[in-house]
Protein backbone atom coordinates (compact mmCIF):
# COMPACT_ATOMS: atom_id res chain seq x y z
CA UNK A 1 0.00 0.00 0.00
CA UNK A 2 1.65 3.44 -0.65
CA UNK A 3 2.20 5.57 2.00
CA UNK A 4 0.36 9.32 2.02
CA UNK A 5 2.84 12.04 3.68
CA UNK A 6 2.06 15.68 3.87
CA UNK A 7 4.49 18.91 3.40
CA UNK A 8 3.84 20.85 6.10
CA UNK A 9 3.17 24.50 5.48
CA UNK A 10 6.14 26.33 6.67
CA UNK A 11 6.12 29.46 4.66
CA UNK A 12 4.95 32.42 6.77
CA UNK A 13 6.49 34.24 9.50
CA UNK A 14 3.40 35.21 10.78
CA UNK A 15 1.79 31.71 11.59
CA UNK A 16 1.81 30.72 14.97
CA UNK A 17 4.26 28.12 16.02
CA UNK A 18 1.83 25.68 17.58
CA UNK A 19 -0.24 25.90 14.20
CA UNK A 20 2.34 23.26 12.74
CA UNK A 21 2.26 21.01 16.18
CA UNK A 22 -1.97 21.20 15.57
CA UNK A 23 -1.47 20.06 12.07
CA UNK A 24 1.27 17.54 12.81
CA UNK A 25 -1.06 15.95 15.14
CA UNK A 26 -4.21 16.26 12.81
CA UNK A 27 -1.45 14.20 10.25
CA UNK A 28 -0.78 11.65 12.90
CA UNK A 29 -4.48 11.30 13.46
CA UNK A 30 -5.48 11.08 9.82
CA UNK A 31 -3.45 8.10 9.45
CA UNK A 32 -0.55 10.16 7.19
CA UNK A 33 2.73 8.31 7.63
CA UNK A 34 5.01 11.01 7.55
CA UNK A 35 5.42 14.78 7.69
CA UNK A 36 7.98 16.88 5.92
CA UNK A 37 9.34 20.09 6.56
CA UNK A 38 11.16 22.63 3.76
CA UNK A 39 14.56 24.59 4.84
CA UNK A 40 16.01 27.62 3.50
CA UNK A 41 18.37 29.88 5.31
CA UNK A 42 18.50 33.10 3.80
CA UNK A 43 16.35 33.24 0.60
CA UNK A 44 16.90 36.26 -1.63
CA UNK A 45 12.71 36.75 -1.19
CA UNK A 46 10.47 36.93 1.45
CA UNK A 47 9.22 33.38 2.79
CA UNK A 48 6.02 32.57 1.20
CA UNK A 49 4.79 30.12 -2.10
CA UNK A 50 8.96 30.39 -3.46
CA UNK A 51 10.50 29.36 -0.36
CA UNK A 52 9.44 27.60 2.52
CA UNK A 53 11.16 27.04 6.09
CA UNK A 54 10.77 30.20 8.39
CA UNK A 55 11.27 27.30 11.13
CA UNK A 56 14.42 25.79 10.53
CA UNK A 57 13.15 22.05 10.22
CA UNK A 58 15.32 19.68 12.19
CA UNK A 59 14.44 22.22 15.63
CA UNK A 60 10.75 22.30 14.40
CA UNK A 61 11.08 18.23 14.03
CA UNK A 62 12.08 18.12 18.00
CA UNK A 63 9.32 20.24 18.69
CA UNK A 64 6.75 18.22 16.59
CA UNK A 65 7.93 14.55 18.00
CA UNK A 66 7.30 15.01 21.36
CA UNK A 67 3.59 16.52 20.17
CA UNK A 68 2.97 12.92 18.68
CA UNK A 69 3.67 9.34 18.88
CA UNK A 70 3.75 7.75 15.26
CA UNK A 71 4.40 9.74 12.17
CA UNK A 72 7.86 10.17 10.92
CA UNK A 73 9.43 13.25 10.12
CA UNK A 74 11.74 14.37 7.66
CA UNK A 75 13.27 17.50 5.62
CA UNK A 76 12.11 18.20 2.34
CA UNK A 77 14.33 18.85 1.24
CA UNK A 78 17.44 20.31 3.39
CA UNK A 79 19.84 22.11 1.16
CA UNK A 80 22.90 19.75 3.00
CA UNK A 81 25.90 21.76 1.08
CA UNK A 82 24.90 24.66 3.43
CA UNK A 83 26.07 23.15 6.63
CA UNK A 84 28.34 21.17 8.50
CA UNK A 85 28.04 17.65 7.72
CA UNK A 86 29.08 16.27 10.69
CA UNK A 87 26.68 18.54 13.20
CA UNK A 88 23.72 17.53 10.97
CA UNK A 89 24.53 13.75 11.80
CA UNK A 90 24.78 14.66 15.47
CA UNK A 91 21.57 16.64 15.11
CA UNK A 92 19.83 13.81 13.24
CA UNK A 93 21.16 11.10 15.10
CA UNK A 94 20.25 13.19 18.08
CA UNK A 95 16.88 13.84 17.18
CA UNK A 96 16.49 10.05 15.87
CA UNK A 97 16.75 9.07 19.58
CA UNK A 98 14.69 11.53 20.90
CA UNK A 99 11.76 10.71 18.86
CA UNK A 100 11.84 6.79 19.16
CA UNK A 101 13.38 6.15 15.93
CA UNK A 102 10.80 8.40 13.77
CA UNK A 103 13.23 10.53 11.78
CA UNK A 104 14.27 10.75 7.92
CA UNK A 105 17.07 13.09 6.98
CA UNK A 106 16.03 14.26 3.52
CA UNK A 107 18.81 16.19 1.61
CA UNK A 108 18.94 17.79 -1.65
CA UNK A 109 21.89 20.07 -3.21
CA UNK A 110 20.35 23.65 -3.40
CA UNK A 111 19.26 25.55 -6.33
CA UNK A 112 19.38 29.48 -5.35
CA UNK A 113 22.59 30.99 -6.18
CA UNK A 114 22.06 34.11 -4.18
CA UNK A 115 21.67 31.85 -0.92
CA UNK A 116 24.39 30.27 -1.13
CA UNK A 117 26.40 33.83 -1.69
CA UNK A 118 24.63 34.98 1.46
CA UNK A 119 26.02 32.19 3.55
CA UNK A 120 29.64 32.10 1.89
CA UNK A 121 28.38 28.66 0.40
CA UNK A 122 30.06 28.04 -3.32
CA UNK A 123 27.29 27.16 -5.55
CA UNK A 124 29.43 25.53 -8.22
CA UNK A 125 30.47 23.01 -5.99
CA UNK A 126 27.38 21.92 -4.22
CA UNK A 127 27.14 18.61 -5.99
CA UNK A 128 30.77 17.52 -4.49
CA UNK A 129 30.21 18.72 -1.46
CA UNK A 130 26.53 17.02 -0.73
CA UNK A 131 28.46 14.03 -1.98
CA UNK A 132 31.32 14.73 0.21
CA UNK A 133 28.75 15.14 3.04
CA UNK A 134 26.88 12.44 2.99
CA UNK A 135 29.60 9.94 2.71
CA UNK A 136 30.65 11.55 6.10
CA UNK A 137 27.37 11.21 7.57
CA UNK A 138 26.81 7.80 6.34
CA UNK A 139 30.24 6.95 7.97
CA UNK A 140 29.43 8.48 11.26
CA UNK A 141 25.55 6.89 11.21
CA UNK A 142 27.68 2.75 10.35
CA UNK A 143 29.97 3.43 13.36
CA UNK A 144 33.16 4.40 11.29
CA UNK A 145 36.22 5.71 12.81
CA UNK A 146 36.26 9.19 11.72
CA UNK A 147 38.92 11.11 14.44
CA UNK A 148 36.46 11.13 17.34
CA UNK A 149 33.43 9.51 19.45
CA UNK A 150 30.21 9.98 17.30
CA UNK A 151 26.82 9.59 19.76
CA UNK A 152 24.20 8.95 20.41
CA UNK A 153 24.84 5.78 17.91
CA UNK A 154 21.79 4.61 15.68
CA UNK A 155 19.88 2.04 17.52
CA UNK A 156 17.48 1.86 14.52
CA UNK A 157 18.55 3.10 10.68
CA UNK A 158 17.77 6.36 10.09
CA UNK A 159 16.90 7.04 6.51
CA UNK A 160 18.66 9.10 4.46
CA UNK A 161 15.92 10.31 2.03
CA UNK A 162 17.53 12.24 -1.55
CA UNK A 163 15.34 14.39 -3.90
CA UNK A 164 15.64 15.23 -7.33
CA UNK A 165 15.33 13.65 -10.75
CA UNK A 166 18.29 15.04 -12.47
CA UNK A 167 21.14 12.22 -13.66
CA UNK A 168 23.21 13.17 -11.14
CA UNK A 169 20.22 12.84 -8.27
CA UNK A 170 19.84 9.83 -9.27
CA UNK A 171 23.06 8.85 -9.37
CA UNK A 172 23.51 10.73 -5.57
CA UNK A 173 20.25 7.98 -4.66
CA UNK A 174 21.97 5.06 -6.01
CA UNK A 175 25.11 5.62 -3.92
CA UNK A 176 23.77 6.87 -0.81
CA UNK A 177 19.55 7.27 -0.64
CA UNK A 178 17.60 4.83 1.34
CA UNK A 179 14.84 7.10 -0.22
CA UNK A 180 14.28 8.86 -3.07
CA UNK A 181 11.62 11.85 -3.91
CA UNK A 182 10.44 13.08 -6.82
CA UNK A 183 9.06 16.47 -7.62
CA UNK A 184 6.85 17.49 -10.69
CA UNK A 185 6.97 14.51 -12.72
CA UNK A 186 4.17 12.85 -14.36
CA UNK A 187 3.45 9.28 -14.73
CA UNK A 188 5.76 8.04 -17.22
CA UNK A 189 8.80 10.39 -16.87
CA UNK A 190 8.61 9.23 -13.27
CA UNK A 191 8.58 5.33 -14.19
CA UNK A 192 11.50 6.23 -16.33
CA UNK A 193 13.52 7.65 -14.07
CA UNK A 194 12.61 4.62 -11.23
CA UNK A 195 13.89 2.55 -14.08
CA UNK A 196 17.30 4.44 -14.08
CA UNK A 197 17.51 4.29 -10.44
CA UNK A 198 17.13 0.60 -10.43
CA UNK A 199 19.79 0.19 -13.02
CA UNK A 200 22.01 1.41 -10.94
CA UNK A 201 22.00 0.13 -7.44
CA UNK A 202 20.80 -3.25 -6.22
CA UNK A 203 19.83 -1.96 -2.39
CA UNK A 204 16.54 -1.37 -1.87
CA UNK A 205 15.27 2.16 -2.34
CA UNK A 206 11.82 3.36 -1.25
CA UNK A 207 10.56 5.32 -4.31
CA UNK A 208 8.19 8.46 -4.34
CA UNK A 209 7.06 11.96 -4.99
CA UNK A 210 5.95 15.25 -4.12
CA UNK A 211 2.63 16.54 -5.64
CA UNK A 212 0.24 19.58 -4.64
CA UNK A 213 -3.31 20.72 -4.36
CA UNK A 214 -3.44 24.19 -3.34
CA UNK A 215 -5.76 25.79 -5.77
CA UNK A 216 -9.46 25.81 -6.11
CA UNK A 217 -11.73 22.61 -5.05
CA UNK A 218 -12.25 21.44 -8.46
CA UNK A 219 -8.20 20.76 -8.97
CA UNK A 220 -9.02 17.90 -6.08
CA UNK A 221 -9.96 15.28 -8.65
CA UNK A 222 -6.85 16.24 -10.85
CA UNK A 223 -4.52 15.80 -7.86
CA UNK A 224 -5.83 12.54 -6.92
CA UNK A 225 -5.47 10.99 -10.51
CA UNK A 226 -1.75 12.08 -10.49
CA UNK A 227 -1.26 10.28 -7.64
CA UNK A 228 -3.46 7.42 -8.74
CA UNK A 229 -0.84 7.45 -11.87
CA UNK A 230 2.47 8.06 -10.01
CA UNK A 231 1.38 5.05 -7.49
CA UNK A 232 0.43 2.46 -10.44
CA UNK A 233 4.02 3.88 -11.93
CA UNK A 234 5.47 2.15 -9.42
CA UNK A 235 5.27 5.24 -6.12
CA UNK A 236 5.60 3.81 -2.98
CA UNK A 237 4.95 7.17 -0.88
CA UNK A 238 3.10 10.56 -2.18
CA UNK A 239 4.42 13.41 -0.64
CA UNK A 240 0.85 16.09 -1.02
CA UNK A 241 1.74 20.09 -0.26
CA UNK A 242 -1.43 21.20 0.62
CA UNK A 243 -0.68 24.93 0.38
CA UNK A 244 -1.98 27.68 3.68
CA UNK A 245 -1.97 26.33 6.71
CA UNK A 246 -5.56 27.67 7.26
CA UNK A 247 -6.96 24.97 5.08
CA UNK A 248 -4.41 22.01 5.11
CA UNK A 249 -5.99 20.25 8.18
CA UNK A 250 -9.24 20.23 5.89
CA UNK A 251 -7.43 19.31 2.96
CA UNK A 252 -5.75 16.74 3.84
CA UNK A 253 -9.07 15.10 5.14
CA UNK A 254 -10.26 15.17 1.92
CA UNK A 255 -7.42 14.30 0.13
CA UNK A 256 -7.33 11.23 1.88
CA UNK A 257 -11.28 10.60 1.86
CA UNK A 258 -10.69 10.97 -2.29
CA UNK A 259 -7.74 8.79 -2.43
CA UNK A 260 -9.60 5.91 -0.97
CA UNK A 261 -6.56 5.42 1.16
CA UNK A 262 -7.80 5.46 4.52
CA UNK A 263 -5.72 4.93 7.82
CA UNK A 264 -2.89 2.84 7.18
CA UNK A 265 -1.49 2.15 10.88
Amino acid sequence: MVELQVVLPDESATMPPERLAELAVAAEELGYGTAWLPDHILPPGEFGSEYGGVYEPLVTIGYLAARTTRIRFGTSVMILPLRNPYVVAKQAATLHRLSGERVVLGVGVGWTETEFAAVGAPFRERGRRTDESLEIIRGLFAGEDRGGVFEPKLRAPLPIMVGGDSAPALRRVARFGDEWQALGLDAPSFAAAVAKLRAQTDRRVTVGSRLHWFGPDSELDKAVRLGTELTAAGAETLAVFFGDHAHTEDRMARFRDAFGLGHVW
